[in-house]
């Protein structure tokens, strides 16, 4: 159980950065009118920030499930990929169902401290790591959902605002040392400015216009502003 212990002791603060932004997350489902056990049940079976707060802005559009579907598959599909530089480092205990458990908290902050580790990962390392920031995530959650239910309005759209601070802590930081990411981004913001703004394209659906934007602005970017092969290596090392 040593290993297992390990990954508790790792997950620690991935848990303690989830509980803050989900606690977000709860609030704004609310303000959109779910009910707490809504919040907490997306939480709990996905554990996906940037999907879930795409995911409610869909369900309240009353979208279908195919846009709802197409969304989470793009904006998701870093998982996929992280999924397969992971099995590269699992040792033969993560194999089967095992693998399908740890498949489902492979998040950013998971895969990133997973890879750090010197040597293979075991399932019971991964199910460690995993399990604090499940709880972090759908506790936060349920704690905003439920403060989200008794918080004067003024106060709960305030701390909605909190979700825009984080999107903004997320980009700034590589932005500012790849002017790449920052033309990427720029390209980005200009054709949801379009999707919003625009007669005839802003009819499209905000599912879609993510899709969309999303799709268009990571195409130009590795077709205009390739990294060199160096560098890629480099970074892998």
């Amino acid at each position: 159980m040593s290993s297992f212990r390990k990954g508790l002791g790792d997950g620690i603060p991935i848990a303690l950065g989830y509980l803050s932004v989900s606690f977000t997350f709860g609030i704004q489902c609310i303000a959109v009118g779910l009910n707490w056990w809504q919040a907490f049940l997306i939480s709990l079976t996905n554990v996906t920030s940037a999907g879930q707060f795409a995911g409610i802005g869909i369900i309240v559009s009353q979208s279908g499930l195919f846009e709802m579907a197409c969304t989470q598959l793009v904006i998701n599909m870093r998982y996929a990929l992280m999924g397969l530089s992971l099995s590269q480092k699992a040792d033969k205990s993560v194999r089967g169902v095992h693998r399908w458990g740890v498949s489902f908290g492979i998040t950013d902050e998971v895969f990133a401290v997973a890879m750090g580790n010197r040597g293979e990962v075991s399932n019971r390392y991964m199910y460690g790591l995993i399990l604090l920031p499940v709880i972090g995530w759908s506790g936060g959650t349920f704690l905003g959902a439920v403060a989200g239910s008794v918080l004067p309005d003024a106060v709960r759209s305030a701390l909605c605002i909190a979700i825009y601070g984080m999107f903004l802590a997320i980009i700034i930081p590589p932005a500012k040392k790849s002017s790449a990411v920052l033309k990427v981004i720029l390209i980005a913001v200009a054709l949801s400015c379009c999707f919003k703004y625009v007669p005839v394209i802003n009819r499209i659906s905000g599912g879609f216009a993510i899709i969309i934007s999303t799709v268009v602005a990571a195409a130009l970017g590795a077709l205009l502003f390739p990294v060199p092969e160096t560098e890629s290596k480099e970074a892998a090392e």
